[in-house]
């Protein structure tokens, strides 16, 4: 088990380096200054140099990559562009809104896709199991920025049910402890806080679970249908055990390897999502920030928070694996 730990560990080391390769690459080609757009466009040519020296964009890419890769063996992602603040200072303040969010798009997938993928495959054929598949099918192919204006014209503008942006009223007033919304109000005791938050998380946890609910809930089904034509729940349904017991206690369990992968797979679709979410919304996390620094060519902060997404995307995939063994004793972790 220590030797397979030590080896995923290693194999992260030229992810890593690959990812922060392609993406210091990639947004040194797009077309734009950042000391232009510091200064703006009618900064004469002496200023427009003097902060190309002072961000070192005077530098050849290899000079350039070489002094960031020496930062970031130190722990340091740079500092931003826009605010000359430490990346890692101000990335502490967003991540909570972001992994509040991802979360609640993640369990609202896992109950709402697993659950319609069960019902459907209990009562294969029948009205249940069309109405699954049709939601399922609509969930994979309506794009997240129209879904979320749609909701925000529903639910905001036509109902007035819910709000349409931000994480809380702008007249709400508390101190952060955690910087998590509802962490912070079972702290301080605060039940309208956590009312509040919630109101505002309701539209983008349910706009970013779309697609990986609709995933989740195609994939159980598959999973479930191969599970209950085997040998075993036949023979469990011939001693007498009722239907629920067979399909949750007995063909969940074994069907949920593959599903425990696909959703894996889709905590860093939530958080690439995130970024599109975020932007409509106005949510004030990482996906919003990222999606605000490409615009400004804040390289820092764009090349820092790719870097801290993929090693979250490789940490659970890392989990994963050990699920699997704790799922199904005969993987053997080597």
């Amino acid at each position: 088990m220590l030797a397979f730990i030590a080896r995923r560990l290693l194999e992260t080391i030229p992810v890593l380096a690959g990812i922060s390769v392609v993406v210091f690459l990639f947004l040194h080609l797009i077309p734009g200054d950042p000391a232009m757009t510091l200064l703006g466009e009618r900064a004469n040519p002496q200023n427009l140099q003097r902060v190309r020296e002072q961000l070192g964009l005077d530098q050849p890419l290899y000079v350039q990559y070489g002094r960031y890769v020496l930062s970031l063996l130190h722990g340091d992602l740079g500092r931003s562009i826009r605010t000359n603040r430490p990346v890692l200072e101000e990335a502490r303040g967003r991540f909570p809104a972001t992994i509040e969010l991802s979360a609640a798009a993640l369990l609202i997938a896992i109950v709402v896709g697993a659950g319609g993928g069960v019902l459907s495959a209990s009562w294969r054929g029948s009205w249940v199991d069309h109405l699954a598949r049709v939601v399922s099918l609509v969930g994979i192919s309506i794009p997240i920025f129209w879904l979320g204006l749609v909701l925000i014209f529903l639910f905001a503008v036509w109902l007035q049910w819910l709000p349409p942006d931000g994480r809380l009223d702008a007249g709400l007033r508390y101190t952060p402890l955690t910087g998590f919304v509802f962490l912070d109000a079972l702290l301080l005791r605060r039940a309208d806080l956590a009312t509040n938050g919630l109101r505002h998380l309701a539209l983008p946890a349910l706009t970013l679970s779309t697609v990986p609910m609709a995933i989740i809930a195609r994939m159980t089904r598959s999973a479930m249908l191969e599970v209950l034509r085997a040998d075993y729940v036949r023979t469990a349904r011939a001693k007498g055990l009722s239907t629920w017991r067979v399909t949750l206690h007995h063909a969940l369990k074994n069907a949920a390897l593959p599903v425990v992968t696909i959703v894996g797979l889709e905590v860093g679709f939530l958080l690439s999502g995130a970024v599109l979410t975020e932007t409509i919304f106005s949510w004030p996390g990482i996906g919003r920030w990222i999606f605000e620094s490409i615009l400004n060519r804040d390289y820092p902060v764009v090349q820092g928070m790719t870097l801290v997404v993929a090693l979250i995307f490789v940490a659970v995939n890392f989990l994963v694996d050990v699920a699997y063994a704790a799922l199904d004793p005969r993987i053997r972790l080597r």
